[in-house]
């Protein structure tokens, strides 16, 4: 097991990197491209995964990059849908591109893991791999999931059964529950898990809603429909300008509802709800304030390479790197090159220390088991965001044991060889 230290990323001491000179000389760099949405409606979230790997690929690189060369990072825009992905996706291999990561929409997710699986059956020997930092619908650890697929986020089962459980604790839950979620697989995904914890959490889902994914420029009937239920408590895994969007309408509306999220803490959701927004809760994979000093350490490095405090989806990102930084350490070069599938083999067996705990990888359906935090919205919160009085204040952290629900029976992973 591997501590996680930003400032010298411990994780890939260049000792364990150096391979020598005499196979410096024909080795084959390690080529990692991102493939996530850069220009469109949901550029912000896309350029938020960007910064995250650009900074954990330097991380790397000031460490002595792999078997003597630095690692090559490579970008891919593909244009917010699937279509735009499968085409990125060829460009990429005939770039000769390793490691794929994305994490932008679990619809675009699910393409390139389909694409990605096909390949390597046509291709033995120079297989991809998918580092999934941010898809997090359940087909890709069930149905969908294989070898050559790693997540290294949540899903919605893991992130509602936390939120649920720390807004009940905080008496924040009420008994009416309203449902409103994105129709696609993430958001069925969600619906479905607010229902499956309404027991647990003592409530009732009074109404529920899929609407279409960031087509919606105007959410006040939505808000009204919220409103008229009487719902105590409004739970969403809605994103980008989805949620954005819902949070000026709630306040535009004045709405009194209380919210319970996955990603409130995007970059400008605070700024768009205002005060409306304190005593909203978040489930986060990082907070900065219950990550101690080790979080704190975390965050002004960050800060100080990329102009902006780690939020959102950032840090599962960072960690999620690091885990590929140690496997990557462990993967011994063959014929100069990296052995895909070694590595592969490597990282089902990572183990990292972060700044919110232990963090693996469980080889069983490539799930990390990573540890969760519950935060509300308040102005004494440590840190602030959004140029706001408001931040994120620590209600209940889980750890990974704690925060884990079971591999699905449905995933049935093929192995090389």
């Amino acid at each position: 097991m591997h501590k996680f230290n930003a400032l010298a990323f411990a994780l890939v001491p260049a000792v364990g990197l150096l391979c020598g000179a005499a196979s410096t000389a024909s080795a084959a760099p390690v080529k990692i491209g991102v493939l996530e949405t850069l220009s469109g409606p949901q550029a912000s979230s896309g350029q938020a995964y960007r910064a995250a790997v650009r900074y954990a690929i330097d991380q790397i690189n000031a460490a002595g990059g792999w078997n003597g060369e630095p690692v090559q990072l490579m970008e891919y825009d593909n244009q917010g849908g699937p279509a735009g992905a499968a085409d990125k996706l060829k460009a990429a291999a005939a770039d000769g591109v390793q490691l794929i990561v994305q994490g932008a929409s679990s619809a675009i997710g699910g393409q390139i893991t389909e694409d990605i699986r096909k390949y390597n059956l046509r291709n033995p020997g120079k297989e991809m791999v998918y580092l999934n930092v941010g898809a997090e619908a359940l087909e890709l650890t069930g149905e969908k999931c294989n070898f050559h697929h790693f997540r290294f986020g949540g899903d919605p089962q893991v992130r509602t059964k936390a939120l649920v459980s720390a807004m009940k604790q905080a008496n924040a839950l009420g008994t009416k529950v309203y449902s409103i979620n994105q129709n696609y697989s993430w958001g069925q995904d969600m619906e479905k898990a607010i229902a499956d914890n309404a027991a647990a959490g003592g409530y009732q889902v009074v109404e529920k809603t899929l609407h279409d994914v960031n087509k919606v420029q105007d959410f006040a009937p939505y808000v009204a429909k919220i409103a008229a239920s009487k719902a105590d408590s409004v739970l969403t895994g809605n994103w980008s300008n989805d949620l954005l969007l819902l949070m000026k309408a709630s306040k535009s509306a004045g709405l009194k509802a209380r919210f319970g999220t996955v990603y409130l803490d995007q970059p400008g959701n605070l700024a768009n709800a205002g005060d409306l927004a304190v005593g909203h809760f978040v489930v986060q994979t990082f907070n900065p304030e219950a990550g101690g000093a080790e979080g704190e350490r975390f965050v002004n490095d960050y800060k100080a390479k990329t102009g902006h405090a780690p939020v959102f989806i950032e840090p599962q990102t960072v960690f999620g790197m690091a885990m590929v930084a140690d496997a990557l350490k462990r993967t011994k070069p063959e014929g100069g090159a990296l052995n895909v599938n070694a590595f592969a083999k490597a990282l089902e067996a990572t183990t990292i220390k972060t700044p919110m705990g232990d963090m693996s990888m469980r080889a069983a359906d490539h799930q990390a088991q990573l540890p969760m935090v519950v935060s509300t919205v308040t102005k004494d919160a440590k840190f602030k965001v959004d140029d706001t009085d408001m931040g994120f204040k620590p209600v209940k952290r889980f750890s990974a044991q704690e925060a884990s629900t079971p591999a699905q029976a449905s995933c049935a992973m093929k192995r090389p060889g």
